[in-house]
C-alpha cells in the first residue's frame, strides 16, 4: 500500500464552484427574508400595531405580517438551511 495521497485542486473543479455558489445562496435565503421583513416594517410602520395597540387583542398584535416574515426567515435559516448545508458538505 502506498503512502502517497491523491491530491486534486478542488477549487479548479467546476462542480466545486457550483457547489459553493449553491451553498452561499442557501445560506443567504433566511437572512435575506428576515431583512425583507425588517425593511417592510420600516417602510410600512402602520402594519406593526405593536407601535400603537389601540384596544387590540393579543393575536392582532402578535400576528403581524412583517414580524412573521422575520420569524420565518430566522426559522428557515436555523431549521432548514443549516442542516441542509451540513448534509451537502458531507456528500
Amino acid at each position: 500500500m502506498s503512502t502517497h495521497t491523491a491530491i486534486q485542486d478542488v477549487a479548479s473543479h467546476p462542480r466545486a464552484e457550483i457547489s459553493s455558489w449553491r451553498h452561499r445562496l442557501i445560506a443567504l435565503l433566511g437572512p435575506l427574508a428576515a431583512l425583507a421583513g425588517v425593511v417592510w416594517a420600516i417602510v410600512q410602520p402602520y402594519r406593526v400595531t405593536l407601535l400603537h395597540p389601540h384596544g387590540e387583542g393579543f393575536w392582532w398584535l402578535f400576528v403581524e405580517p412583517p414580524l412573521l416574515v422575520v420569524v420565518a426567515g430566522a426559522l428557515f435559516h436555523l431549521l432548514v438551511a443549516r442542516p441542509l448545508l451540513d448534509d451537502l458538505e458531507e456528500t
